[in-house]
């Protein structure tokens, strides 16, 4: 799509790929872990989080959660693996999952942050 999404447009222009099938970037912040494998869960967590940093998504990793950016249908394939490597060990679950579903942009674990902190530069109120 060549043309610049409008930020504050309540609908976008959704882009398409090279086979016409639309394009719908999404933003994820994923939370997987274990469950009755004790009170540290760092060990687990890891696992989950080495798939979803070997998938070639923008990533990264905080406190709380992995965000991972990318095509809706890439970043669901990735939360199943990472949730899959898990589950495949025979461990309880638990997935925390929220989407950011936003049709015509791209880059947003990065220009989000930015945006906020111009904002918060400025001294703007919003």
């Amino acid at each position: 799509m060549s043309q610049t999404p409008d930020r504050n447009a309540v609908r976008q222009q959704v882009p398409t790929n090279e086979d016409g099938r639309p394009v719908i970037n999404t933003v994820a912040a994923v939370a997987i872990a274990p469950s009755g494998v004790g009170a540290e869960l760092s060990e687990y967590v890891a696992q989950a989080i080495a798939i979803i940093r070997d998938s070639g998504l923008p990533n990264e990793t905080n406190a709380m959660f992995t965000n991972i950016e990318g095509d809706l249908d890439d970043v669901l394939r990735v939360v199943r693996d990472a949730t899959m490597k898990l589950a495949a060990q025979g461990y309880r679950t638990g997935v925390s999952l929220k989407l950011d579903i936003r049709p015509g942009f791209s880059g947003q674990m990065a220009q989000k942050p930015a945006l906020v902190d111009e904002i918060i530069a400025g001294g703007q109120d919003r």
